[in-house]
């Protein structure tokens, strides 16, 4: 059987010590919206993977749609941060902070005062979101963003992407998947504007490719990647007849800017309509750099699709959450421990780091 999984391999200025990616997932343990020490011992736990991939982690108060997600635009954010990455590393880790601004999927009960619930078009997304103080709550109509909320929006993803270096991070992944921010302006179930934003293919990827141009140049094109998902229908996002289409301009603009890396989300083993392996591998023809899978997988498919060329490295999401020493079960072919659902997103650490 193929061991290519476990073998190291280069990420932009990266040694990384296998191609096991830790995937983003959101686990709500930042009270106030400040990384702690729980994050700290979490992460550090997690380092054997090659590269750790953040939980979303909003550029602004405006993009912190859920309760308790942190944040990368204050100094406070910055010195909670800098306590992870310093465990990360202490371990021989390597980690990405991801940029996820929620855009239209918030509340205001989940955000701080003063904050904004911004998104391309004034829609509302469909069905309701937790909130601590209240519960279940319906997702409010957003506000329609301004030339200027645009202009600052971009602006701000670039400060949180200095922020992360300053915090210590090796890198910064742009959250443009399932129906946040960046998604929101690519998809047209979401994005009903007339203006240069919307539209064409083009204008729908303008944002996009905008945001990834100001981070590049405030951090560095080695240092920055994408995550994206066509297809998804997750926040109320729909595939249209274009799709593949836009997100082949896209990927064009985004070689143009020499981006580090594109992370496929691939939600179709959790019920997602599958994405066209057709797409999928004009996506990875077509792209320059290196390029990331994710979706339900296990070592024996990662080591296939890695022999396969498929992919450079694989993202593994849950698997992590009960097996912090994940590589070393997948290498031995250990079985795995199972997570426990209702604790992905409560405080503290039960079904956090007590496993």
């Amino acid at each position: 059987m193929s061991n290519t999984l476990y073998t190291p391999t280069t990420l932009g200025k990266l040694q990384l010590k296998n191609r096991i990616v830790m995937s983003p997932m959101t686990r709500s343990r930042a009270t106030g919206n400040i990384p702690n020490e729980l994050m700290a011992t979490y992460y550090s736990l997690r380092a054997g993977a090659g590269l750790i991939i953040t939980e979303g982690t909003s550029p602004s108060p405006n993009g912190l749609g859920y309760a308790r997600i942190p944040g990368m635009y204050s100094d406070a954010q910055v010195q909670g941060w800098k306590r992870v990455t310093d465990a990360v590393h202490a371990k021989g880790g390597s980690i990405f902070i991801q940029l996820m601004h929620t855009g239209r999927v918030s509340h205001p009960a989940n955000m701080p005062a003063g904050s904004r619930i911004l998104a391309p078009s004034a829609l509302a997304t469909p069905g309701e979101m937790w909130t601590d103080s209240s519960g279940m709550q319906p997702y409010p109509v957003p506000s329609e963003m301004s030339e200027d909320d645009i202009t600052q929006a971009v602006a701000e993803y670039a400060n949180a992407a200095r922020r992360a270096i300053e915090a210590g991070f090796d890198g910064v992944e742009l959250h443009g998947a399932n129906g946040y921010l960046i998604d929101q302006f690519l998809n047209t179930a979401t994005n009903q504007r007339g203006d240069k934003w919307g539209g064409s293919v083009e204008n729908r990827i303008r944002f996009a490719v905008e945001v990834a141009r100001a981070t590049v140049a405030a951090i560095g094109a080695d240092r920055v990647g994408m995550r994206i998902s066509p297809y998804g229908v997750f926040n109320g996002t729909a595939a249209d007849a274009k799709m593949d289409v836009m997100y082949l301009k896209l990927v064009e603009a985004l070689n143009e800017l020499d981006l580090l890396y594109i992370h496929i989300v691939d939600h179709s083993s959790m019920g997602a309509p599958e994405i066209s392996p057709e797409l999928k591998a004009k996506i990875r023809a077509n792209f320059k750099g290196k390029y990331i899978l994710s979706g339900g997988y296990d070592a024996a498919r990662a080591n296939a699709d890695l022999d396969a060329q498929k992919g450079d490295l694989v993202a593994f999401g849950r698997p992590f959450i009960a097996n912090s020493d994940l590589v070393q079960k997948l290498q031995d072919g250990m079985a795995l421990t199972a997570p426990d659902p209702a604790t992905f997103y409560t405080p503290g650490e039960k079904g956090y780091t007590d496993y």
